[in-house]
């Protein structure tokens, strides 16, 4: 079982977008019940509020759901539970390594990291934007969580060691 926790500002847009992605690609793979997902905020502005509605939007309109999501900021317990903690862009990966016991900052690393395509290690902010920024996040989330699956499977394939 390997658990992956998605980390944006408010956990809102990006992390949930992430999670949801995430999850249903690594369900389709045959690979879901070895993989467990999360997300979680740097901050705790929307604690308990479900996703964005435009972030919802676009993510259903490509059979995406996470209505059923919920915000709530990282806490320490997060950096010995997950095996892997994806920050969106480089100020919540700073944040994240400040947050992260000495021992567990090795499990911090960039979303888009993983992206075959994208030609930026960040995940933009698309909350102050239209329609089209969700789009654009959606796109590189679902490269870069292709990406991540892969990565996870050969893991997983080399098992424990």
């Amino acid at each position: 079982m390997r658990r992956v926790l998605f980390v944006c500002t408010g956990n809102i847009c990006r992390s949930p977008t992430a999670e949801a992605v995430f999850v249903r690609l690594a369900a389709e793979a045959g690979v879901g019940h070895l993989v467990s997902a999360d997300s979680a905020g740097t901050h705790g502005y929307h604690v308990g509020e479900p996703p964005d509605a435009r972030a919802q939007a676009v993510a259903r309109a490509r059979g995406y759901e996470m209505s059923h999501l919920r915000a709530r900021k990282i806490v320490p317990a997060d950096f010995v539970a997950f095996d892997l903690i994806l920050a969106m862009d480089r100020g919540h990966h700073e944040v994240l390594g400040r947050l992260a016991p000495p021992a567990e900052a090795r499990k911090i690393a960039l979303m888009l990291s993983y992206a075959r395509r994208a030609q930026t290690l960040e995940v933009p902010d698309p909350y102050y934007g239209g329609p089209g920024g969700f789009e654009h996040v959606l796109d590189l989330l679902e490269d870069a969580a292709a990406g991540l699956l892969d990565a996870v499977r050969a893991e997983l394939a080399r098992g424990p060691g």
